[in-house]
């Protein structure tokens, strides 16, 4: 295998034995950039002078037998909205005005601190409010399965970094769906972990950071990194020594919820179902106790929920000037702007209804050790449009399945689980109680060795004259 194709555990093994230097895998890993990026626009500031340098620098430490930190060397991306010292945030929409962060976000820093190479960020859509790769600033990113598709967002450019083996480790966030969606339409893994786990800032309800790789173990590497405790974040939860080498769970008496309808929004397509109750069927078979759920969600809950985040976006952009707003992706416009008309009352129920999906997560779930859902309900959507129902008054229909967990705040992952009749990959939702990351990561890796040898190969990038 190549060194841009190795996982970080893989990578670091190499390192160690000097098999292979941190700088011949950046060497690797930018080659593999520059034969895919034209295609698929994953990547935001990429650095390759100083990527180099610092794959130099790590070298020599490995060659002293004195690492950094558990990344030392490993090449890493983080998203448009971590900030970056020195370097602007744009936050995917051509409104903003770039002026450079004064410092890492609590992930930035954490990353620095082990030693990764931040050797570029990844692309996202205006405000990171759609599950889709299309941006006012960001050319438009599309999905390595399938150039004509959409990687999802809002973590666009990480899920196609991820798929197209831009390096092994890539850190997305997550409020309604936003490291989950790209996994699952890009074929990777993601977690979204606890709220709280992994400091953030600016925290803020239901906003997460979480990683994004190709396979379980690297997303428990990059846990044991991300959730390293910071005080900027008024929401972190209280430090906890977890133990994030990972092993496959025993699935043997786990019981387990299976979630084929949400309630709401658009149903699973045939293939999708499909091969959710396939994986349903792999995990009892493994000894766990397989039982279907009700479904919970509600269309005024998801519908609150909307009016409450429109009314944050409107406020957000109400006072830019004139050419700024103009500049914002129309369709986050119109979504924004059709919360003028709304009264204090409105919000507030909208808020409330925030809280009452909250409730009914929790109680729905609580049966189980475990829930199974898709994670999207159909698989990539074309890569040209903002939303799969293409209306900014009703954008989220196709949320429901990863929505609900973001506001009960428990962890949830997505894995790749198969692939529809055109190749494009299909993800299962793993979630499990409040707090119990660690048990998501087990579970999600024994899911993983049940499917060894089932994966297709990754993409590669178009054949060029």
């Amino acid at each position: 295998m190549r060194p841009y194709q190795l996982s970080a555990t893989a990578l670091l093994a190499a390192y160690r034995t000097r098999q292979l230097s941190p700088l011949e895998a950046m060497k690797d890993v930018l080659a593999r950039v520059a034969a895919f990026e034209q295609h698929i626009n994953a990547t935001y500031l990429l650095n390759a002078e100083r990527a180099l340098k610092e794959a130099r620098e790590s070298e020599d430490r490995w060659m002293r037998d004195a690492p950094l930190g558990a990344l030392d060397g490993v090449p890493t991306t983080v998203k448009d909205n971590i900030a970056t010292k020195g370097e602007p945030i744009p936050l995917g929409t051509a409104a903003s005005d770039l002026t450079p962060a004064l410092e890492d976000a609590p992930p930035a820093a954490r990353l620095r601190e082990a030693g990764a190479i931040l050797f570029a960020k990844t692309t996202m859509p205006d405000y990171g409010m759609l599950s889709s790769g299309l941006s006012s600033f960001h050319a438009l990113a599309r999905n390595p399965w399938d150039l004509s598709r959409n990687p999802g967002g809002s973590s666009a450019g990480a899920g196609a970094a991820a798929a197209a083996g831009y390096g092994p480790l890539h850190v997305g966030t997550d409020i309604g769906g936003s490291v989950r969606l790209p996994a699952g339409w890009c074929g990777i893994f993601a977690l979204k972990p606890s709220l709280g786990r992994i400091p953030v800032d600016p925290p803020y309800m239901g906003r997460v950071a979480g990683p994004m790789t190709r396979d379980v173990e690297d997303s428990a590497l990059l846990m044991s990194v991300l959730s390293q405790p910071d005080s900027r974040d008024f929401m972190n939860l209280p430090p906890q020594k977890l133990d994030w080498k990972i092993s496959p769970a025993s699935l043997r008496g786990v019981k387990i919820g299976l979630l084929t309808e949400i309630g709401c929004g658009v149903l699973p397509a045939a293939e999708t179902r499909a091969a959710i109750e396939t994986a349903a069927r792999d995990l009892a078979l493994a000894g766990a106790i397989v039982e279907p759920m009700t479904p919970f969600l509600t269309q005024e809950m998801l519908n609150g929920w909307d009016r409450f985040m429109r009314m944050r976006s409107y406020l957000d952009t109400r006072d830019l000037p004139a050419e700024k707003r103009a500049s914002i992706l129309p369709f986050i416009r119109a979504w924004a702007d059709s919360a003028a008309s709304l009264s204090g009352e409105d919000v507030f129920r909208g808020y409330a209804q925030a809280m009452a999906m909250r409730q009914a997560t929790v109680a729905a779930t609580e049966p189980y050790d475990f829930v199974i859902t898709p994670t999207a309900p159909m698989v990539a959507y074309p890569a040209e449009s903002p939303s799969p129902s293409k209306d900014p008054l009703d954008p989220f229909p196709h949320i429901g399945f990863t929505l609900p967990f973001s506001v009960s705040e428990q962890p949830a992952a997505s894995i790749n689980c198969g692939y529809d009749s055109q190749g494009l990959p299909i993800g299962l939702q793993i979630v499990g109680r409040r707090f119990d990351d660690v048990g998501v990561l087990s579970v999600s890796r024994a899911f993983e060795e049940m499917r060894r040898g089932q994966a297709r190969a990754w993409p590669e990038p178009p054949a060029t004259a």
